[in-house]
């Protein structure tokens, strides 16, 4: 049994730095390596830093969105500003959303565990709710004790 929340979130905004995952949605291997790329992409060339300059909290997101077809990965921050290098103003919605915490020893760790066991078992297991789709989020929230930790958010809808 997955160990979940579902909690009310007022709506909120993300500024993302983006990227199209090519890989069938079925393939975690090829989802997961083009998201570390990603990464690793962002952290190096500066554009994480200059997001993280931004943000109104410590957060660092890593959001999932379907966009006019294309399945979408996005490293954002919870600002009210904007920089030129973004690509995508993400606006999650007011209501309640399904929450998994968690904690790793990297970013990518944590994500990929919170990601498997909010889509493999707790949406399952939360039977009184559906997701309908829009943008879910792993959220960095800090460090402890050499580990990572944070949590997924994922939008539902009471059935």
């Amino acid at each position: 049994m997955a160990d979940y929340t579902i909690e009310e979130k007022d709506s909120f905004i993300v500024l993302g730095i983006g990227t199209e995952l090519k890989s069938d949605y079925r393939d975690y291997a090829g989802i997961n390596k083009e998201k570390a790329d990603f990464w690793q992409a962002v952290t190096e060339d500066g554009r994480l830093d200059a997001l993280k300059a931004l943000a109104t909290n410590d957060y660092i997101f890593a959001v999932n969105e379907a966009v006019n077809n294309k399945m979408m990965h996005y490293a954002g921050v919870m600002t009210e500003e904007t920089l030129p290098e973004t690509t995508r103003v993400i606006q999650f919605p007011k209501g309640p959303y399904l929450v998994v915490k968690g904690e790793a020893k990297t970013s990518e760790e944590l994500s990929q565990t919170l990601t498997g066991i909010a889509f493999g078992q707790a949406l399952g297991e939360a039977t009184d709710y559906a997701y309908v789709g829009g943008p879910n989020t792993t959220v960095e929230m800090g460090q402890l004790d050499g580990n990572v930790y944070g949590e997924m958010w994922i939008p539902v809808v009471k059935k």
